[in-house]
């Protein structure tokens, strides 16, 4: 379910307070928890370190990610690949096949 659009984007205050101190040169990496922040066109430019659960991922804020979140920029499950053991045989055949034969 989505904010209300008569309260408005939710941006965390503490984090516009941080935005203030720097200049949106890129370099400078502004931490953050506040997943569920709004991206506002003042955030345009910087760099925020988005918490995962487990570490910070950088993320370079553009003008395409206003009005989205966060929290969608900083993916907290690490995606392996579907199958297993069948599958890495596949993989494997389907690398074998593909390699070219050595000449002669």
């Amino acid at each position: 379910m989505s904010r209300s659009s008569k309260k408005g984007p939710y941006v965390d205050p503490k984090l516009l307070k941080k935005i203030s101190k720097f200049k949106p040169d890129g370099k400078t990496v502004i931490k953050t928890w506040s997943r569920d922040s709004e991206v506002a066109p003042e955030m345009v430019g910087y760099t925020f370190g988005i918490h995962n659960g487990k570490n910070f991922i950088e993320v370079t804020i553009k003008e395409e990610m206003v009005g989205h979140r966060l929290g969608e920029f900083s993916l907290t499950r690490k995606f392996t690949r579907h199958g297993g053991k069948m599958q890495r045989e596949a993989e494997a055949g389907a690398a074998a096949a593909a390699k070219p034969a050595p000449a002669k």
